[in-house]
């Protein structure tokens, strides 16, 4: 394995389990990194949401305990079974969505320019969401109804426009419909565990043809990584919503995404 294209992959896969499961996208950041080290090609790109499933590896390792009861459960228990189909029910517009549009999407949109446009526009949405006076109606994960679920599904169907967030769009989208920061919070976790691995099985499966010895070992790279900082933000972040709201990750989003245009306005950088 090429060390260069190790060390890209080593904070390719860092920055992806930072930003994974904050509202700043993901995706996004890793197209303007991606960009900076000169590896956005299609191989590149798989690269990208390849690793994203390690990153569901630690909300699956932080959650264990309540996956364990609900498999143990669902056949038993009421609760598990409105949980499971919650879950179900938010990851099918997503799910339908991508199918069609996903190749359209990364052809056009999977670049800095847009990326950054998304990260102002999103960030501007969570400064506004957060400004509004909200009644909370729904303070825990068994609390929330098929109605919630949908709208956080097709919250994160948003999200597959690169920079947008998809951590973001289903916490905004949540808090818009009445569920507390933590229950946003923990069931958008939840959510990116279909969602995510549903991602990286189409993506591996389309490049099945394509991928060689020297892929895997980059992507193995990329997935250690990407699974140690996402346990760690996973857990700072469950930490933060418990006393902070969203603005920071708003004002964060909106700054660097200028950033971007400006730098690519007087050719500073070449996106």
């Amino acid at each position: 394995m090429d060390p260069v294209i190790a060390i890209k992959a080593l904070i390719l896969g860092v920055v992806e389990g930072l930003t994974e499961f904050l509202p700043v996208s993901s995706t996004g950041h890793l197209i303007v990194v991606g960009s900076l080290l000169d590896w956005n090609d299609e191989k590149g790109k798989l690269f990208e949401i390849v690793i994203q499933l390690a990153a569901i590896f630690a909300v699956c390792w932080e959650y264990r305990k309540r996956l364990w009861s609900l498999a143990a459960t669902l056949q038993s228990e009421p609760k598990s079974r409105a949980f499971a189909l919650n879950i179900i029910l938010a990851f099918l517009p997503a799910a339908v969505i991508g199918v069609f549009m996903a190749s359209t999407i990364k052809r056009y949109l999977f670049a800095a320019v847009p990326v950054a446009t998304a990260f102002i526009v999103g960030g501007i949405i969570i400064l506004w969401i957060e400004s509004r006076q909200r009644a909370e109606r729904v303070a825990t994960i068994d609390g929330i109804k098929p109605p919630d679920a949908i709208w956080v599904g097709f919250a994160q169907a948003l999200a597959m426009i690169p920079g947008t967030s998809r951590s973001g769009a289903t916490i905004m989208g949540g808090l818009l419909r009445g569920l507390s920061r933590k229950t946003a919070t923990e069931f958008s976790f939840f959510l990116a565990i279909p969602t995510m691995f549903a991602a990286t099985a189409y993506e591996l499966f389309k490049a099945r043809n394509s991928l060689n010895l020297d892929d895997l070992a980059v992507i193995g790279v990329g997935s250690i990584a990407s699974f140690i900082s996402a346990a760690f933000a996973v857990k700072a972040l469950i930490r933060y919503v418990s006393g902070h709201n969203f603005k920071v990750f708003a004002w964060y989003r909106i700054v660097f995404g200028f950033v971007i245009l400006v730098t690519w306005h007087y050719g500073w950088v070449k996106w």
